[in-house]
C-alpha cells in the first residue's frame, strides 16, 4: 500500500519548478503504470506551442540531467526532454459510463527554503535538496494526493473513466492551458480540481471557489542602442530610460468601477555597466481582473504603454505572454455533491459550498473547467483546509500532513459517487 505521507516528503525533498518537473513526473509514470493505468505523457499530453513562460534551454538541461542523478527513469524522462512534462493516466471501470478527471498540480517554487529548527520538514529531515527551489504551495502534497486516489480507484470497481491529469507549471499560470489544447478534456463529462490550504482551516472543506482573477503575465523586452555614457552619450539609446518610463505609466493605469483589478511589475533589469548606455532592458509585468473583459483592456494599456514608450525614447521593443488564467466558475451542482461526500469523510467538521472570500490570485485550472463546460460537461475547484504556520510562496510554509490521508479518501468518494 502507498505510503503517501512518505511519498509527499520525498516530493518535498526534490522540488522541481514548472516544465522541468522531470523526476516528479517520472515517479508518478511509474506509480501509475503500477496500478494499472494506460499512461499518456511528454509531447503525447501537452501541446508544445500552447506553452507560455518556458524556461531556457539550459535550465531544462540542467533540470533533466539532475532528475537523472535523482533517480528518475532515463526512459521514462527521454519523451519529456525539453520541458513536456505533463502525465495523464486514464483507467476504465467495470462497465460503460461517464469520464471525469482531476487535476493535480505538481510544480514547486524559485523560494529558499527556511532551515530554522521550527520549521517541520527542516525538524524532520525532509527540507529541499535544490537550493532555491521549494515546495511552498503544497503541490508536492496534491501530487501525493493524485497518486494515492490512483492506488485507490485501481481495483476499477466503478462504471466509466477516470482521467488523472498531473500537470507541469501551475506557477505563473502556464501548464494548463497547454494539455487543454491537446484535447485530454475534450471528453471529459466532469471535472474536478483541488487545493489545499488557501488560508482555509484543518478541519474546513469548499465544494467550490469564486475570485480566482483573469491574469495576463507579459515578459517586455526594450532593445536600444549602447554607447559610451561619457564620451558619447548622445549616440545610445537607453533601454532601461525607456521601460522605467514604461513602469510609472504602468502603474498609473486606474482602477476599474467594475472590479477587481491589479497591475504589477515585477521585475525590471537591464544594463551592463554604470559608464554604458544600456541597450537592452526587460520587464516582468501581470494584469488581474475579476473580469476577464476588463483584464483584456488592462492588458491592451499595458501593451499601448509599453509601445510608446519605446518609440518615445528611440527603442524597440517585444510583448510575449508567458502566463495567463481566466476566472473560475464552478458548477454548483458537483460543488454540493463535494459537499456530500466530504460529510461522509472523518475529520471534516466544517462544511461549505462556495469559499467567496475571493483569494484574488489565479488558477489555470480555469481553462480546464471551461473547456468540459463548453463541451456540456461540469466543473468545480475545492478547497481543503489545512493549518499553515506561513501564507503560500514564504520560505516556512507548510501543510499538515494528515490532511493527506482524509482527502484521497474524499476524492475517492467523489468518484466513486460520480462513476455509479
Amino acid at each position: 500500500m502507498l505510503d503517501i505521507v512518505s511519498l509527499r516528503r520525498d516530493l518535498h525533498q526534490h522540488p522541481e519548478v514548472g516544465f522541468t518537473e522531470f523526476r516528479t513526473a517520472s515517479k508518478v509514470v511509474e506509480l501509475l503504470t503500477a496500478f494499472g493505468y494506460d499512461v499518456i505523457y511528454g509531447k503525447d499530453a501537452m501541446d508544445g506551442d500552447s506553452r507560455s513562460g518556458l524556461p531556457s534551454k539550459n535550465e531544462l538541461d540542467k533540470a533533466f540531467k539532475r532528475a537523472l542523478q535523482n533517480g528518475a527513469n532515463a526512459d521514462i524522462i527521454e519523451k519529456m526532454k525539453g520541458g513536456y512534462t505533463a502525465v495523464v493516466g486514464i483507467l476504465k471501470g467495470k462497465e460503460d459510463g461517464p469520464t471525469m478527471a482531476f487535476r493535480f498540480d505538481m510544480d514547486a517554487l524559485p523560494v529558499t527554503e527556511s532551515t530554522d529548527g521550527d520549521h517541520f520538514p527542516q525538524a524532520e529531515g525532509f527540507c529541499s535538496k535544490y537550493e532555491g527551489n521549494m515546495h511552498a504551495c503544497g503541490h508536492d502534497g496534491h501530487t501525493a494526493i493524485g497518486l494515492g486516489l490512483a492506488e485507490k480507484l485501481s481495483d476499477r470497481n466503478f462504471s466509466g473513466t477516470v482521467k488523472l491529469i498531473f500537470q507541469p507549471a501551475e506557477e505563473g499560470v502556464r501548464g494548463a492551458y497547454a494539455v487543454v489544447q491537446k484535447g485530454i478534456l475534450d471528453d471529459v463529462d466532469y471535472f474536478f480540481s483541488q487545493h489545499l490550504g488557501t488560508n482555509v482551516p484543518l478541519g474546513e472543506f469548499y465544494g467550490g471557489s469564486s475570485g480566482f482573477l483573469a491574469t495576463t503575465k507579459m515578459s517586455a523586452t526594450f532593445i536600444g542602442v549602447a554607447s559610451h555614457a561619457g564620451a558619447s552619450p548622445e549616440k545610445g539609446r537607453n533601454a532601461l530610460v525607456g521601460a522605467a518610463t514604461a513602469l510609472l505609466n504602468i502603474h498609473a493605469i486606474p482602477r476599474f468601477s467594475s472590479g477587481e483589478t491589479r497591475v504589477n511589475v515585477g521585475v525590471l533589469e537591464g544594463g551592463t555597466a554604470l559608464n554604458i548606455i544600456p541597450e537592452t532592458a526587460k520587464m516582468l509585468i501581470e494584469t488581474r481582473s475579476i473580469s476577464e473583459e476588463v483584464n483584456r483592456e488592462l492588458e491592451e494599456r499595458v501593451r499601448t504603454i509599453v509601445k510608446h514608450s519605446a518609440e518615445m525614447h528611440g527603442l524597440e521593443h517585444k510583448i510575449e505572454v508567458i502566463g495567463q488564467a481566466i476566472p473560475v466558475n464552478c458548477d454548483i451542482e458537483l460543488v454540493r455533491l463535494a459537499v456530500e461526500e466530504a460529510k461522509q469523510v472523518e475529520g471534516f467538521s466544517s462544511l461549505k459550498e462556495v469559499n467567496d472570500s475571493g483569494s484574488l490570485g489565479s488558477e489555470d485550472a480555469s481553462f480546464m473547467i471551461r473547456r468540459v463546460q463548453e463541451n456540456g460537461g461540469k466543473g468545480t475547484y475545492m478547497i481543503i483546509g489545512t493549518d499553515i504556520p506561513a501564507p503560500h510562496h514564504h520560505p516556512k510554509f507548510d501543510i499538515q500532513e494528515e490532511v493527506l490521508p482524509r482527502s484521497v479518501s474524499l476524492l475517492n468518494r467523489i468518484a466513486r459517487r460520480v462513476l455509479t
